[in-house]
């Protein structure tokens, strides 16, 4: 077990993770005597104590904490496996994306080592069989054959279009299911930086996808060129027939409305604004000012699709 290279991934999705067990970062980053002093059978048992004491949890999470969480983390195999097949497979990703795409995938590879050191014993494990990691094969990125494959010399366009709707998927669950963590401080902070990296990713993602075009006002082909953001429910995502639900109305739709929402907190941000002198604000305009959650029945119900048989017989999105 590579103690540094642990915490290595988790200072990814949390800077502060050294100063939570140690406010002598230097020290504690370099402790290069720990492993003359700690033999491998006592180690796990020395690392559960340790996040325990520095994210403020007890042995057992509470059930909202745990199943939000690992909701994400199913998420991120999700992603995570993509990212990494479409780098292995010849002709999927430019040379010139390459980095980008590197970057990405490394960044959901931090997010399962933070979820999972968290989640403890409890993070999930399917349907109980022993597993140390959940691969590729638990997967279909084709939706069971109603998206062209992704990956593959000729293939760039679908391996983006598909990467946006996971990436537009995890902001808006990640977002969803903040007010479940809100009872554990550390958690919650910890789950919404990999919200804000997540959003991060969609914005790359819908870059490449434009091609560099830039945009002037509303483009009229959104499922295409998407803008760096959502605009009203973004044209039923790259494939509407299947990315549709990833931009409408949870359940129930008063709580988690679609994507081209225009009311904050009971006001219409769109007729209730003054804009600019001889501007307007379009309905367009005044949804890309806000993001919406999403539920995690309809985010489940939407990830299904990406599931293969071992991944269904393994409990994936239950």
């Amino acid at each position: 077990m590579d103690l540094f290279k642990i915490f290595s991934e988790i200072e990814k999705v949390d800077p502060e993770v050294y100063e939570r067990f140690d406010t002598r970062r230097r020290a504690f980053k370099h402790m290069a005597g720990l492993g003359k002093k700690v033999t491998a059978a006592t180690l796990p048992g020395l690392l559960g104590a340790m996040f325990q004491k520095a994210y403020g949890q007890t042995t057992t999470l509470p059930a909202e904490i745990v199943s939000t969480l690992n909701l994400a983390l199913q998420l991120e195999y999700l992603e995570r496996n993509y990212y990494a097949t479409g780098l292995s497979t010849a002709g999927t990703v430019p040379s010139a994306d390459t980095p980008a795409i590197t970057i990405i995938r490394d960044d959901e590879v931090g997010h399962i080592a933070a979820l999972k050191l968290v989640l403890g014993s409890q993070a999930f494990n399917g349907n109980g069989t022993a597993s140390t990691d959940i691969d590729a094969t638990y997967f279909d990125y084709t939706a069971g054959g109603k998206l062209p494959n992704p990956f593959g010399t000729g293939n760039t366009a679908n391996f983006y279009a598909t990467a946006q709707g996971f990436v537009d998927t995890g902001v808006r669950a990640y977002k969803g299911g903040a007010k479940n963590l809100m009872g554990n401080k550390d958690i919650l902070q910890a789950a919404l930086n990999i919200h804000s990296v997540e959003a991060r990713h969609s914005s790359h993602i819908r870059l490449l996808r434009r091609g560099g075009v830039a945009v002037a006002g509303d483009l009229s082909n959104l499922s295409a060129r998407p803008k760096s953001w959502i605009s009203g429910t973004d044209g039923g995502g790259p494939v509407p027939a299947v990315t549709a639900p990833v931009y409408g109305a949870g359940s129930p739709a008063a709580d988690y409305p679609a994507e081209d929402n225009v009311t904050q907190a009971t006001i219409n941000v769109q007729s209730n604004t003054t804009p600019p002198t001889g501007q307007t604000i379009t309905a367009a305009a005044a949804s890309e000012a806000f993001d919406e959650p999403l539920d995690a029945a309809t985010v489940k119900t939407i990830a299904r699709n990406f599931i293969s048989q071992k991944g269904r017989n393994f409990g994936l999105f239950a």
